[in-house]
């Protein structure tokens, strides 16, 4: 499996809109259609920090993305590039 691609929950609706308009329903909306036509699947992430108190929240609360080809994520960074915007690079966590 590939490294993941990082979105903000701002992200993530831009880009499901985005998916809804150039896919049909059972692929845009259906982990499995997704993972079949367009390589990846999606998960909420979030990290807690010990750090932090209960009262300050997680550190990282977003949305991965998760890719089973390398060419999949390649192409999809290529096409989707704007929707993703500039966080897609700083993905080191």
């Amino acid at each position: 499996m590939t490294k993941p691609i990082e979105l903000s929950h701002s992200q993530w609706k831009k880009l499901l809109d985005q998916l809804r308009e150039d896919y049909p329903p059972s692929i845009a909306l259906l982990k499995n259609g997704m993972k079949q036509k367009l390589g990846f699947t999606y998960r909420e992430y979030k990290d807690w920090d010990g750090r932090y108190t209960w009262y300050t929240g997680y550190r990282k609360n977003c949305v991965m993305l998760d890719f089973y080809s390398e060419k999949k994520r390649t192409f999809f960074i290529m096409k989707y590039a704007e929707y993703i915007g500039k966080e897609y690079v700083d993905d080191n966590f």
